[in-house]
């Protein structure tokens, strides 16, 4: 039996830039909610089974509305998230984990999501399964395009870094089970469950790897149109790329 291949989406965020009641996961792009387009990827691509971890007063919604409504067949548990994305990450890895166990504990690939990325693909997701089976860790990235600046606590310039080596990370981040699993486990041990991830300056899951297990994270050719939905005018672009 080969390894599964499983899929956490997260979307329990809240969605404060985009100045809307309404949560960024569930507003409409060409009359179907933004989780709705992210799901229907993955349902077409190699993936075997997909968690999606959002606000708990929201599971009745996603599952009814959303999964059922729309024949999502491979979602196989709606999840509560935390305080911050990464413990949301972690609700999600419990419950795969927990599958894993039940199905005898085979270790496994797991792709982690952004819920509000729904320009994702098919062919981008099943690329990234593909690499992660030969690194163990990968991202997909696309190469920057600007010049960046770091800057200090007063905005003044400290330095500013070889653009040929930036690139602009996207999810699905990837990692073999065992290796995340691993590098969260660390986390909460150095950190205690009372401060938590969502504490910390990790800003993806690809960190957590690299500090804790020291694992290489390869980046792979991303796409410039798997858009984050974080701004208003997101929802725009994002319908612009889906009518090209």
């Amino acid at each position: 039996m080969e390894n599964r291949i499983s899929a956490v989406i997260v979307a329990a965020g809240t969605g404060k830039r985009m100045n809307s009641s309404v949560k960024k996961q569930y507003m409409e792009i060409k009359g179907a909610p933004v989780l709705y387009h992210t799901l229907k990827a993955f349902e077409k691509s190699d993936v075997d089974d997909i968690v999606i971890v959002t606000g708990e007063d929201e599971i009745p919604y996603v599952k009814e509305q959303i999964v059922d409504g729309y024949g999502i067949k491979k979602v196989v548990a709606v999840c509560a998230g935390g305080r911050e994305r990464c413990d949301s990450v972690y609700e999600g890895i419990k419950q795969i984990l927990s599958s894993q166990e039940a199905s005898g504990g085979l270790d496994g690939y797991i792709l982690i999501h952004d819920g509000v990325r729904p320009l994702v693909t098919p062919e981008l997701i099943n690329s990234c399964i593909e690499s992660v089976k030969k690194y163990g860790a990968c991202i997909p990235g696309v190469p920057e395009k600007d010049t960046v600046k770091e800057a200090d606590d007063n905005l003044e310039v400290v330095r500013t870094p070889d653009r040929k080596k930036m690139f602009r990370i996207q999810t699905p981040q990837c990692f073999r089970l065992s290796l995340i699993k691993e590098a969260f486990e660390k986390y909460y041990s150095e950190n205690g469950p009372a401060k938590g991830p969502g504490s910390s300056a990790m800003t993806d899951d690809a960190m957590l790897v690299e500090k804790y297990t020291g694992h290489k994270v390869k980046i792979v050719e991303g796409d410039y149109k798997n858009i984050k939905i974080t701004t208003p005018e997101d929802i725009g672009l994002a319908e612009y790329f889906m009518s090209l």
